[in-house]
Parts: C-alpha cells; structure tokens; sequence
C-alpha cells in the first residue's frame, strides 16, 4: 500500500502505462515558502516516464493521459507536476 503521494503516483502509473521507464522527482523542497507550498513536503513533482503506449499520441496528449490517470491527485493534492512523457528510443 502507498504511504506517499509519490509512492501512489508511482503505483497509478505503472498500473496504466507499463512504463519503461519511470521516475517521480518530489521538487517541493525547491518551492517551499513559494504559492501551492502547503508545508507537506509534496506539492511539486516531475514526472519522467517512458511507455509504449504513448507511441500514437501528440505530446498535449501524453500529458492529459498521464494527468487522468493520476486522478483527483493533481489540483486537489498536489500543486504541481512537470511532465515529461516519451516513447522508448525516441
């Protein structure tokens, strides 16, 4: 079971792409003091990740995929994710 947001974020995403690759950067440490810091520790993150599945779509599109599939987390719980989605040997 998750016991972090980044831990949930991880499982959520493994669970829909089967990245081959996957990394979830927490950057809150870089915004604390700054708007959407709630003191948490987990208000910002990057997201890399690396899947097949996005081969058919548009960068846009990979983001809207990878922001659903992380449902109510961001905008409710967390105030920012960078995103960097790509296809494997690209």
């Amino acid at each position: 079971m998750p016991t972090t947001i980044a831990e949930e974020m991880e499982s959520l995403l493994r669970e829909e792409f089967a990245p081959t690759k996957l990394q979830i950067i927490n950057d809150s440490a870089q915004h604390s003091g700054h708007s959407g810091d709630d003191g948490s520790g987990e208000s910002h993150f990057t997201i890399v990740i690396e899947a097949p599945k996005f081969a058919e779509m548009n960068r846009l599109a990979r983001q809207r995929a990878v922001i659903a599939a992380l449902g109510n987390i961001v905008g409710e719980r967390v105030h920012a994710v960078a995103i960097k989605a790509s296809v494997p040997a690209q």
